[in-house]
């Protein structure tokens, strides 16, 4: 979801048409659950200490991620590249995003994997590092744009419409969020290990940490005073729960992520389940468009069955079968994990990981934009 996602002008589902009970199971699948994960985690270190406790989460969200983080990137691909031929060329599509089009599906994959080849090859660790730290750049971008997206799709499933200053600030806070997301802390140069990459990262000074932090914090009060003016003009702001799950997507899963140790093993598998609500939102709402006349397609469990299918086993490949299966080919067989090795016994893995991280951004923000015909779903309820 990204912060051109869906900027509805006009009340599109009526409050009421959705329950109470349903609701708060939305709530809690897009960002909610989290407030009920800080108790439990704090009864979990109670119980079984805090190496227990980290071992237990560490396991869960390890095999987790086969269920929920893998295939949340994977449903992209199959999202993206679906038809992708009319989607570039078409004139069902406008210029502009039939060149975003392009520019996601064909350049920046070419780039990355580029990238990553020239790193393999040469046994840079570094050059694969530097493709490392970009990942780390963008996913806080990512994190809250998918977060103001939510806000914009459920506010206006729920009637309520963001003005385009509310939308200017909103995305401010965004923003000045994510900044000082990757500036704090302030850490110096130094080497830092991912995937078992060793690679030297870029120092983040203090004088960054404290602009950022100060800019973040004029965005915040300059949001607060943006709702509070909001209702003063209109009686309501934004409905809660969307407004909740959007400040706990900024707060709680970009900024202070570490707040709590074993919560932060649970944010990837949070943030996708929050993606993967979209997914099917829009998914099954085409599904049942396409049930009934003229084309009378597939049923709708039939067709979303076809797809969690289809994505388990795509990221199973992606981030488990290719990058093992050549990490033993060229790597262990080979035997050129010994001792001092920078790029570590899992380099094509460590590859295929930020390749489809930086790559999901991407693909993220055409799919979910408002120029997509597909995010007409959305409207839906």
């Amino acid at each position: 979801m990204t912060s051109a996602t869906v900027a509805f002008r006009t009340p599109l589902v009526p409050a009421a048409a959705c329950d109470r009970g349903f609701r708060f199971a939305e709530f809690m699948l897009v960002g909610g659950a989290t407030v009920v994960l800080f108790p439990l985690s704090w009864l979990l270190r109670r119980s079984l200490g805090l190496d227990g406790s980290h071992f237990a989460v560490g396991f869960l969200t390890f095999y987790g991620a086969y269920v929920i983080n893998d295939p949340h990137f994977a449903v992209t691909y199959l999202l993206f590249y679906r038809n992708a031929r009319q989607r570039a060329f078409s004139r069902q599509f406008g210029g502009a995003q039939r060149i975003r089009y392009l520019v996601a599906g064909l350049l920046v994959p070419a780039l990355l994997a580029g990238w990553a080849i020239m790193a393999l090859t040469s046994r840079s660790a570094q050059t694969l590092g530097w493709m490392i730290q970009l990942m780390f750049l963008l996913v806080g971008w990512h994190y809250v744009k998918q977060g103001f997206g939510m806000l914009t799709v459920l506010s206006a499933r729920r009637g309520a419409t963001i003005l385009p200053r509310e939308r200017k600030v909103i995305l401010a806070h965004c923003f000045a969020g994510w900044a000082y997301a990757w500036a704090s802390p302030a850490a110096p140069a130094g080497q830092f290990v991912e995937k078992g990459v060793i690679y030297g990262a870029l120092a983040r000074p203090r004088w960054l940490e404290l602009t950022t932090g100060m800019i973040f914090g004029l965005s915040t009060v300059l949001l607060i005073a943006t709702l509070v003016g909001a209702w003063r003009r209109r009686g309501r702001t934004l409905p809660i729960a969307p407004l909740g799950a959007f400040l706990i997507t900024v707060w709680s899963w970009t900024i202070y992520s570490s707040l709590d140790p074993l919560v932060q093993y649970m944010i990837p598998a949070l943030h996708s389940i929050q993606y993967l609500y979209f997914v099917w939102l829009m998914k099954r709402n085409e599904a049942r468009a396409a049930e009934g006349p003229p084309s009378f397609g597939l049923p709708v469990a039939v067709r979303l069955g076809f797809l969690a299918v289809s994505a388990l086993a795509l990221g199973w490949f992606l981030f488990r079968g290719a990058p093992t299966l050549l990490d033993d080919a060229f790597v262990a067989r080979a035997g050129r994990a010994g001792a001092g090795e920078t790029l570590g016994r899992t380099p094509f893995f460590a590859a295929f990981f930020v390749i489809v991280n930086i790559h999901h951004y991407f693909m993220d923000y055409v799919i979910w934009r408002r120029d997509n015909p597909d995010t007409q779903y959305l409207r839906e309820p």
